[in-house]
């Protein structure tokens, strides 16, 4: 997707970041939000310095990691095998077996990867690298990891790493977004790729956003029942919503699309894809099928990132007694005015139920 001021953009990136993965009262970012970014790395490398500097501050996660080393007294439990094998070699130690608090974990590896990488790129700002690379000195203890290594799921958190989980979701897009290039040795961020996982991180925050700033429904994303006749219903695929706003038997469905083209050509034509059109469609007729018994009303709504191409989708249509509509979010406005769009988005849609109340 193109955009036209890129710092605006990127400057929406960090906002839908913090909305996404919850940030909204961590006040360590705030100033973040005033600063200009040309490049999205420059954003990233600015949230992991500031972040991993407060949480030096606080003191680094530390967990119980298994330990097997020979030593010459007793630490932990004997390791069987190994000290028999020392016997044999008349070397007079022990291997113990033992359970070492330590800072080379998952969480802080994690980390210090994401940060060395970005170090090593060069659209991060001298002073963002500069800021990155001093907190790297209170991570000599803990080890690089290979990215495609990392195992995101197994990744917890409670009460005594909670604060790691803002970071670490930032990480992950980095780490899973950017493309991971070799040269002469070393592993190298070559660059972002957009549509792939910002289209992940844009439904992720228009859920949020809603979750978190909606006044006139309640946000969710449910799954959808397939309204099968007889039950059967092997190896159809699951119907994930990305958005439901729902006020009293009024409910939305918002599918949330992030594509470089917001519509298709098909013989010099532009249309609404088809794909998306047939999948909310799907979504809403099933859904109300589910709601038969009952007093309802299911729309569906397409949401696409607004591009720089002149034609724009803004239509509404009434399909077998639904409405199903096609919208865009203009991400290169500040970004009260992106509230503002989805704001309207949810008046507009549950306005009728308020003008019939009254």
């Amino acid at each position: 997707m193109t955009t036209k001021d890129r710092s605006i953009y990127i400057k929406n990136v960090f906002y839908m970041l913090v909305y996404a993965f919850h940030a909204l009262n961590l006040d360590q970012y705030e100033d973040l939000a005033g600063e200009e970014f040309e490049h999205m790395h420059d954003l990233f490398a600015a949230i992991l310095a500031k972040g991993i500097t407060r949480q030096v501050k606080q003191g680094l996660y530390r967990e119980y990691l298994n330990r097997t080393e020979d030593l010459p007294t007793l630490r932990g439990k004997i390791e069987l095998a190994g000290t028999i094998r020392n016997r044999i070699a008349r070397t007079q130690r022990l291997s113990c077996e033992y359970d070492e608090l330590s800072e080379n974990n998952l969480y802080n590896q994690v980390l210090k990867t994401t940060s060395m990488l970005l170090l090593r790129h060069g659209q991060v700002a001298d002073e963002r690298r500069s800021d990155l690379r001093k907190t790297m000195l209170f991570f000599s203890s803990v080890d690089e990891i290979e990215p495609a290594s990392i195992r995101w799921d197994a990744l917890r958190f409670q009460r005594n790493n909670v604060s790691y989980r803002f970071l670490l979701s930032v990480c992950q897009l980095v780490l899973e977004g950017m493309l991971i290039t070799t040269e002469r040795g070393e592993r190298k961020l070559a660059r972002f790729v957009d549509d792939q996982h910002m289209e992940r991180l844009y439904e992720k925050f228009i859920l949020e956003y809603y979750a978190a700033e909606c006044d006139c429904a309640a946000a969710s994303s449910p799954q959808v029942k397939w309204a099968l006749d007889d039950g059967m219903g092997t190896l159809l695929p699951i119907m994930q919503t990305d958005v439901v706003l729902r006020r009293g038997n009024r409910k939305l469905i918002i599918d949330a699309k992030y594509y470089a083209h917001t519509l298709q050509e098909s013989y010099g034509v532009a249309k609404v894809h088809s794909e998306n059109l047939y999948q909310i469609f799907t979504y809403v007729k099933n859904r109300e099928a589910e709601l038969a018994d009952t007093d309802h009303e299911v729309s569906g709504m397409l949401l696409y990132a607004k591009t720089d191409e002149q034609m724009q989708p803004d239509c509404v249509y009434q399909m077998s007694g639904n409405q199903i509509s096609v919208k865009t979010l203009d991400l290169n406005r500040e970004f009260k005015e992106i509230a503002a769009q989805l704001d309207e988005i949810a008046r507009a849609h549950f306005a009728k139920e308020q003008v019939a109340a009254l």
